[in-house]
Formats: C-alpha cells, structure tokens, sequence
C-alpha cells in the first residue's frame, strides 16, 4: 500500500507539473498578447496625439477665419447701409420726377388748346410775312428793272 500512496504522489506531481506547464503557456500567450495590445495602445496614443495637434490648429485657423470674415462682414454693412441710402434716395428722386412728370402732362392737357392756337397764329403770322416779303421782293424788283431803262 506504501506504493499506491507513492503512485498517487508521482501522479499528482505529474498532474501538478503539466498544470503548471499549461499554466506557463497560457500566461506566455497572454504576455504576447498583452504586449501587442500595448503596442497597439501606444500607436493609438501616438495617432490620437497628432489627431489633437490637428485639430488644434485646424480650430486656430477656423478661429481666425471666423474673425477675419466678421470684420469684412462688418465692413460690408457700411457698403450695404449706403447702397440703401441710395437706393431710397432714387426712390425719392423718382417720385419727384413721376410728380412733376404727371404735373407737366397735366398742364399740357390744359394748355394743349392755347398750343394749338399759338400754332396756327404762328403759321397765319409766318404766311403773311411770307406774302409780304414776296411782294417786297417784287416791288423792288420792278422799281430798279424800271430805274435801270
């Protein structure tokens, strides 16, 4: 019986030895496996780092852009307030033209009349100045054709 319990030792020893092998491997596995994902870790750190510094300096330039158009935009606002200023004072300007516009026509309505009188005075007055020059002219004509015989 001695032997059985030298047996079951021997076996235990065995057992104990190839669960320490195991053992060993398994926590082999897991020092590359660990190690791996440290260095996937540190890649990752490395990337996330030069991500920041990017976008860092895509905020400052974001930043400045932002502000440079703002001045421009304010700038702008002193070109769009004049162009409205001038804008209302062609409205105005056109309103006055439109008032005496309307203002002449009517007057020339009214005055048509007169204008057409005047006309026909005009062309009475012009016919028998026409007459009398031809007249004149005839006249003269027949007094010196009468004084060169």
């Amino acid at each position: 019986m001695e032997w059985l319990l030298y047996v079951s030792a021997a076996i235990v020893a065995v057992a104990f030895a190839l669960l320490v092998v195991f053992i060993i491997t398994t926590l082999k596995a897991l020092k590359q496996t660990m190690e791996s994902v440290s260095k996937t870790v540190e890649d990752l750190q490395g990337q996330v780092d030069g991500i920041t510094k990017e976008s860092n300096s895509l905020l400052h330039k974001t930043n400045a852009l932002a502000d440079d158009l703002q001045r421009k935009s304010d700038s702008l606002n002193s070109v769009f307030s004049a162009a409205q200023d001038l804008g209302l004072t062609f409205q105005t300007l056109n309103h006055s033209v439109k008032r005496v516009s309307d203002s002449v026509s009517q007057q020339a309505d009214e005055r048509s009349e007169q204008v057409a009188k005047a006309v026909q005075w005009g062309n009475a007055a012009l016919t028998l100045w026409t007459k009398y020059k031809v007249r004149k002219d005839t006249k003269t004509a027949q007094t010196g054709y009468r004084q060169a015989k």
